[in-house]
């Protein structure tokens, strides 16, 4: 891999990192906790977990 591509791959991650806790973390607490089982606290792990692996 390419300084370049590994680079980009970075960037692509942490974008999808930082919009997926946001999208988390605004969620109305009864919808997220009732229906999805999580908690809006979570949001940073929950998101690590899922755009990291």
């Amino acid at each position: 891999m390419t300084l370049m591509t590994n680079l980009q791959n970075r960037i692509a991650k942490r974008i999808a990192y930082v919009r997926t806790r946001s999208e988390i973390a605004n969620l109305p607490t009864e919808l997220a906790v009732n229906d999805l089982g999580i908690f809006p606290s979570d949001a940073s792990k929950i998101a690590a977990r899922v755009v990291y692996g």
